[in-house]
């Protein structure tokens, strides 16, 4: 699950998702839009593969226990070094 296996594939395990979470993160935004913009994004990359909601927070989640990233204000940002 939060990895990938022999049976989920990258795009569908958290650690991949959260991959993709980090790449739109170029700037504070809030939850709602990243969730755009990711659905946006697997639209045209891999129509095949959409994701729930649930595994998108579940991947956000991850990253923020990981440390990754940070809520500041209403806005999830990238936790400074």
């Amino acid at each position: 699950m939060i990895l990938p296996t022999k049976h989920i594939r990258t795009e569908r395990a958290i650690i991949g998702i959260g991959g993709e979470l980090l790449a739109l993160m170029d700037e504070p935004m809030t939850v709602s839009r990243l969730w755009n913009e990711v659905r946006a994004r697997r639209t045209v990359a891999t129509p095949a593969t959409p994701i729930d909601y649930d595994w998108f927070v579940l991947a956000l989640d991850f990253l923020f226990l990981i440390g990754v990233v940070e809520c500041q204000q209403g806005l999830v940002a990238r936790a400074e070094p």
